[in-house]
């Protein structure tokens, strides 16, 4: 894949989480350094995993901060008076755009995970390669949830690691075949869509009945 898409994959993602995890930090009535903090940690913290799995040392989020940056000046745009009033003004509408950006930033990092694993190790292992895929694709929204005191989603909602799991196994299973970059395209579209489609249709995992 190409510098410049790569790029604008990276910036997609992060843009995405950040604003996730800074209406997160305002949903649980958080002041602005910790909307910049939560939506910061959710962009950057897959990724950070990632690279300590990878044996990446100092993780990229540290020598090369834009993504940090990034996510931060998002963090704090989502903050902005007018754009909270906008957000709040309807619940459907907060909801809708929470659903559209962690699905986003999940498609998007699940495959970057994949991309960085292949790049790094030179070693084409499916389970490695399926394991930072996922890592990273949801790594962020853990760390987001734990630090705003919730149950991680990847436990209790819809589809969410499961749609990451499938995506990253499409994009891996297409990587020799067509590319990477249409591997990637389509791998993160899986993941999106799946994700879009658990939400409105309630698709859950089987759950223990109570007793």
């Amino acid at each position: 894949m190409s510098g410049t898409l790569l790029l604008i994959f990276e910036i997609i993602g992060t843009i995405s989480f950040a604003v996730s995890g800074a209406m997160t930090a305002i949903n649980k009535k958080m002041d602005i350094f910790g909307v910049i903090i939560l939506g910061t940690v959710t962009a950057v913290g897959g990724g950070a995993i990632r690279d300590l799995v990878l044996g990446i040392n100092p993780p990229v989020t540290f020598t090369s901060p834009v993504y940090a940056v990034v996510a931060a000046v998002t963090a704090t745009i989502v903050f902005i008076p007018a754009v909270l009033k906008f957000l709040h003004k309807k619940k459907a509408i907060y909801d809708y755009v929470l659903l559209i950006m962690d699905s986003l930033g999940l498609a998007v990092f699940t495959v970057i995970g994949i991309q960085t694993a292949v790049s790094n190790t030179g070693d084409f292992n499916w389970f490695l390669l399926l394991f930072v895929g996922v890592i990273t694709g949801i790594g962020g929204g853990v760390l987001r949830d734990i630090m705003a005191g919730n149950i991680p989603y990847i436990f209790i909602k819809h589809f969410y690691a499961s749609a990451s799991l499938i995506g990253a196994m499409v994009c891996i299973a297409l990587w020799n075949l067509i590319g990477q970059e249409w591997a990637m395209i389509l791998g993160s579209a899986t993941v999106f869509v799946l994700r879009i489609l658990a939400a409105h249709f309630r698709w859950t995992l089987p759950h223990p009945k109570e007793f």
